[in-house]
C-alpha cells in the first residue's frame, strides 16, 4: 500500500498510545497488517483476527523490514532501531492510522455507504452509474467490482480492510472523483473496517436471515448493521427503507438527518409500481413516471433508494429521473439469459438468503404471464449459516414447479451433506418435485433439459461469481456461461431431432 512517505508521529496523530519505545522520527512508506506483505520502511499493525493473531507475527514483520510495530501487547524482546507502540485496540487505531497515512480521502469525497441483507450491490452500482450519467466523476466499492472513474479493479470482499479502503479512496480523490458509493457489510462494521471513515450518507435497504454463522444471533446481526448509522455525523443523511419493519432501529441514536423511502405507505420519498413484466418496470416516484429495464418490486425499491440519495446529494429531481431510466443493474442480479426458444428464459441471480430467493421467485411468478413452469437450481454455501439451508429449500419448493438442489461454494464441507440439510426443508408433498444433483454444471443442464421448449430457469446463489470454491481451491465457474452453454446444447439437440 504505497503512499507519500509519512513521519511516524504524523501517522499516529489522534491515536491514544501507551508505552512507546524506540525512535519517534521514523519515515514510513507503507502500512501493513499482513507480515507477508511487509517490506522496507513498513509500519506493521498487529491485528487479532478470527483465525490468526498478528501479535505472533511481529518478529516476522521485523525480519521483512518493518521499522515500527503497533500492538496491544508489546513483545519482551525488542529489536534495536525499531519503534514499538502500544495501543488498547489495534482494530480501532488502524482506522485512524490509515486515515492519517492517506490524508483522509473520505473527507474529500461525497461518500455514501449502503448496508442491508439484500440490494447493497444493486443500489451502490445504480448510484455509481447514475452519477456517471449525471456527469460526475465517481468511484464504486462493491462485491462485484471496484471502480475508479472508468477503471475497473478486482474485488475480493464486499468491504475491504480499512487500509485497502483508504488506499482506494485516495486513488479516487487523486483521479478527480467527487462522489463514491460503497457497500458496507455487517462483517466490516463489526470488525471496524470502516473505522475513521467519513460518510456523507448511509442507506439501509432491508434486513433478513443471514450470516448467523458469524454473528450468532439475529439481534447481533441487526446491531452490526446499525453501526453504520451510529457512525454518521450530523452533516450526513441516514436514509432507510420504511417498508422494512426494522427501519426505526437503524435510526435510533443516529446524529444524521433522518430520511425514509417506501413503496408502501407514507415516507419522505415515495414510489409506486405501475407495471412489472419481463421488459422492465414502470413506476412513479414522487408523482413522476420512471421506466427502467430493471425487473421486480425489489428493484423498484433499489431504484427509489438511488433516486432519494441523488436528491439528498442536491441533484435535480428531473435530471435524476431521466438519467436513472438509462441505468442498468449490476452483473448477476436478475440477469436474463436468452433461451433457444422464445418461451424459454434463464435468470441468474445472486440470491443466497431465504428472503432474497423468495423475492426473486415471487417476481418470476408475477411477470410469468404465460404461465410457464419455473425450474429453480439452488444450493447453499459451505462453512456458512447452516440454519438457512432448509428454509432455502422450502421457499424454492413453494414457488417452483421443479427444484434442483446442488452445490454452491461448498468450501470445506461435503456438498452432499449441505444438500441433505436443505432436504430437511422439503415437505412430503414436494418430494416428487425435487432432484438432488451435487455437480452444479450438471444440475443447470438438467434444469434446461426439463424446461425444453417452455419454462423459466432460475439459477440462484452465485450471480456474478466466476469461480467455485471447493476444499480450499477455486475453480473457474460462471453460472451465466454454463447456462448459455446448456441452452446452446439444447438448441443443437432439438435441431438434430428435427433433422
Amino acid at each position: 500500500m504505497k503512499a507519500a512517505m509519512k513521519n511516524l508521529e504524523d501517522i499516529l496523530k489522534g491515536v491514544q498510545t501507551g508505552e512507546w519505545t524506540g525512535p519517534r522520527q521514523q519515515i514510513v512508506e507503507n502500512l501493513q497488517t499482513d507480515s507477508r506483505e511487509v517490506t522496507t520502511q513498513s509500519l506493521f499493525v498487529a491485528i487479532r483476527g478470527i483465525q490468526a493473531d498478528g501479535h505472533t507475527f511481529i518478529d516476522k514483520a521485523i525480519e521483512n523490514g518493518a521499522i515500527a510495530v503497533i500492538a496491544e501487547v508489546l513483545p519482551e524482546n525488542r529489536a534495536e532501531g525499531v519503534a514499538y507502540i502500544q495501543v488498547s485496540e489495534t482494530r480501532t487505531a488502524l482506522g485512524l492510522l490509515a486515515g492519517n497515512f492517506y490524508d483522509h480521502p473520505s473527507r474529500q469525497l461525497m461518500l455514501v455507504g449502503v448496508t442491508g441483507t439484500n440490494g447493497k450491490t444493486t443500489t451502490a452500482t445504480l448510484l455509481y452509474r447514475l452519477f456517471r450519467n449525471l456527469g460526475h466523476a465517481c468511484g464504486l466499492i462493491s462485491t462485484v467490482e471496484n471502480r475508479i472513474g472508468g477503471e475497473v479493479l478486482p474485488s475480493r470482499y464486499t468491504t475491504p480492510d480499512v487500509v485497502t479502503l483508504n488506499s482506494l479512496l485516495r486513488k479516487m480523490v487523486d483521479a478527480g472523483c467527487s462522489h463514491a458509493f460503497m457497500e458496507v457489510s455487517s462483517h466490516a462494521l463489526d470488525q471496524e473496517r470502516v473505522a475513521g471513515i467519513s460518510f456523507s450518507g448511509g442507506v439501509f435497504t432491508n434486513i433478513s436471515h443471514d450470516h448467523l454463522d458469524y454473528h450468532k444471533t439475529f439481534r447481533n446481526y441487526i446491531f452490526a448493521k446499525k453501526k453504520l448509522f451510529d457512525l454518521l455525523p450530523e452533516t450526513a443523511f441516514a436514509l432507510v427503507n420504511k417498508d422494512d419493519r426494522r427501519w426505526e432501529v437503524m435510526l435510533q441514536n443516529t446524529r444524521a438527518g433522518k430520511k425514509t423511502f417506501a413503496l408502501h405507505g407514507i415516507a419522505d420519498f415515495r414510489g409506486r409500481v405501475m407495471e412489472n413484466d419481463l421488459h422492465g418496470l414502470v413506476m412513479q416516484i414522487e408523482g413522476q413516471s420512471l421506466s427502467s429495464r430493471l425487473i421486480g418490486t425489489f428493484n423498484a425499491s433499489n431504484l427509489l433508494a438511488a433516486y432519494a440519495v441523488a436528491v439528498l446529494l442536491e441533484q435535480s429531481p428531473d435530471a435524476v429521473l431521466t438519467a436513472l431510466s438509462e441505468v442498468e443493474s449490476a452483473e448477476g442480479r436478475f440477469q436474463q439469459i436468452s433461451g433457444p426458444e422464445p418461451n424459454v428464459i434463464g435468470v441468474v441471480d445472486y440470491a443466497h438468503t431465504p428472503d432474497a430467493l423468495e423475492k426473486v421467485l415471487q417476481t418470476l411468478r408475477q411477470i410469468n404471464t404465460g404461465g410457464w413452469p419455473v425450474f429453480t437450481v439452488v444450493g447453499c454455501g459451505g462453512d456458512r449459516d447452516r440454519g438457512k439451508r432448509p428454509e432455502m429449500a422450502r421457499i424454492a419448493c413453494q414457488y417452483s414447479d421443479q427444484v434442483i438442489l446442488t452445490s454452491d461454494n461448498p468450501r470445506s464441507e461435503n456438498p452432499q451433506d449441505i444438500i441433505d440439510e436443505m432436504l430437511a426443508g422439503v415437505s412430503p408433498d414436494s418430494v416428487g418435485r425435487v432432484l438432488a444433483i451435487t455437480d452444479r454444471k450438471q444440475a443447470i443442464r438438467t434444469a434446461v433439459r426439463l424446461a425444453g421448449t417452455e419454462g423459466l430457469v432460475l439459477v440462484a446463489g452465485k450471480g456474478h461469481e466466476t469461480t467455485q470454491e471447493i476444499q480450499g481451491e477455486r475453480f473457474l465457474f460462471d453460472d451465466r456461461e454454463v447456462l448459455r452453454e446448456a441452452f446452446q446444447e439444447l438448441c443443437q439437440s432439438q435441431t438434430r431431432s428435427l433433422g
